[in-house]
């Protein structure tokens, strides 16, 4: 989105830091913000234990919200999950249960309160369950209320909806109930805590203008509905997604050690977008750090891995995956918070270096950690091994009971024969 003179700090803040990619209604968004509480949302869906990183975006955006004094609700998707977002989908999502998506709030709610305040006042943020109200519905009641608003023909024109069928994909009805749901999300939302702005991804454009549509023409309400770019890093890829699989926010499924890592190891171009989207540091140090360039940039990538991790794990948490990391990478040394995985002795003395750098998750395949080896990418005790057939000995395994492989200048895992 071209910049635009905004006189609120909210949309200040997302446009110097590059939130922004669409907005309904700027000018009267802007002027609502400079002059009161903006109330917003954005919802999530329970579909996996945790949120993974490719959602921090939209954490941060509420975060930024209730910097510039605006209250910030977090909606679960207990109702929606049952459906599953279409959006980007070429399969419908496999169906949970109840117990299952309750399960999975519970722990996706333990992120939000790393980054938003909770709490009864009039910026405190709030968690609301979209299953209050979804479960409640009669069919022939949910249609007669709001199938009226929504034309088929309009449906089939968002890209939620037109990209899944150009691919020849099938999308149930049920799937294709969803955009119906989340504009309800936002007109339930609307009436009964004044939310008037809905943001999200730029995949849920078609989704958040049906919702601001939905309240302006039932309700004849102001609402406003925001998107963020769709993010991709420096070399096209898509933001949280690695070789190793999800970035999770939950330390149940990501240790910290390895949350500050995926950071430290981003692209180059990607430092200066990834410490204004994902931490608070100041915007002049920001510049500085960007501008730092050939070695001196690695400065930089510690400064964003300290700054995330210690935001979802805290400053203790942080301060010790860099010194795990740092000593080694760049010393040499071990460290008990280094990634550990305990494998049968038989599976370790004695097989082949490939087979057993492979198992410990550094690879996905054998052939893969031939090629590394061959490469001179793989070392076991820091010593280089060109061969991946060669056999883990007895002797390779040190004092404390590990032996340390390494893939790369990035990845490093302990393997504890047991």
């Amino acid at each position: 989105m071209s910049d635009q003179n905004f006189k609120s700090d909210f949309l200040r803040t997302l446009q110097a830091r590059g939130y922004i990619h669409q907005i309904t209604h700027p000018a009267e968004l802007d002027a609502a913000a400079a002059s009161g509480v903006v109330t917003g949302y954005i919802g999530f869906d329970a579909t996996a234990p945790s949120l993974h990183v490719g959602s921090l975006i939209q954490i941060m955006m509420l975060r930024r919200l209730q910097q510039a004094g605006g209250k910030p609700i977090v909606l679960m998707g207990g109702g929606t999950t049952k459906v599953g977002d279409p959006t980007g989908k070429d399969a419908s999502r496999p169906q949970l249960t109840d117990e299952t998506i309750q399960s999975n709030i519970a722990t996706i709610k333990t992120v939000f309160e790393k980054f938003l305040t909770f709490g009864d006042g009039p910026t405190d943020a709030v968690m609301v369950d979209n299953d209050a109200w979804l479960s409640g519905y009669g069919y022939i009641q949910f249609l007669r209320e709001y199938g009226t608003h929504f034309t088929i023909n309009r449906m089939l024109a968002f890209d939620s909806v037109k990209l899944r069928l150009e691919r020849e994909q099938p999308m149930t009805f049920l799937e294709f109930n969803y955009m119906l749901m989340q504009s309800v999300d936002f007109l339930e939302l609307n009436r009964a805590r004044g939310c008037t702005l809905q943001m999200g991804g730029s995949d849920q454009w078609g989704n958040i203008v049906s919702g601001v549509d939905l309240v302006r023409r039932v309700d004849q309400k102001a609402a406003f509905g925001l998107t963020t770019p769709l993010l991709t890093t420096a070399s096209g890829g898509k933001m949280g997604k690695t070789a190793q699989g999800a970035v999770w926010l939950n330390a149940e499924q990501l240790s910290p050690y390895d949350y500050w890592q995926f950071w430290r190891n981003v692209d180059d171009a990607d430092v200066g977008k990834f410490l204004r989207l994902f931490t608070d540091t100041p915007l002049d140090e920001i510049d500085r750090l960007e501008a730092l360039d050939g070695a001196a940039i690695n400065d930089a990538k510690k400064a964003l891995a300290d700054a995330a991790t210690t935001m979802l794990h805290g400053a203790d948490a942080a301060a010790t995956a860099r010194t795990a990391a740092e000593g080694a990478f760049e010393r040499g040394t071990l460290s008990a918070d280094l990634p550990t995985v305990e494998l049968a002795a038989d599976e370790v003395i004695g097989a082949m270096i490939a087979a057993v750098t492979t198992k410990a998750g550094l690879t996905a395949s054998n052939g893969e950690a031939r090629r590394l080896a061959q490469g001179g990418g793989l070392r076991l005790n820091d010593e280089a091994i060109t061969d991946g057939a060669r056999l883990i000995e007895a002797s390779d395994v040190n004092a404390d009971g590990v032996l340390k492989l390494a893939a790369g200048k990035k990845k490093i895992v302990l393997v504890r024969p047991i």
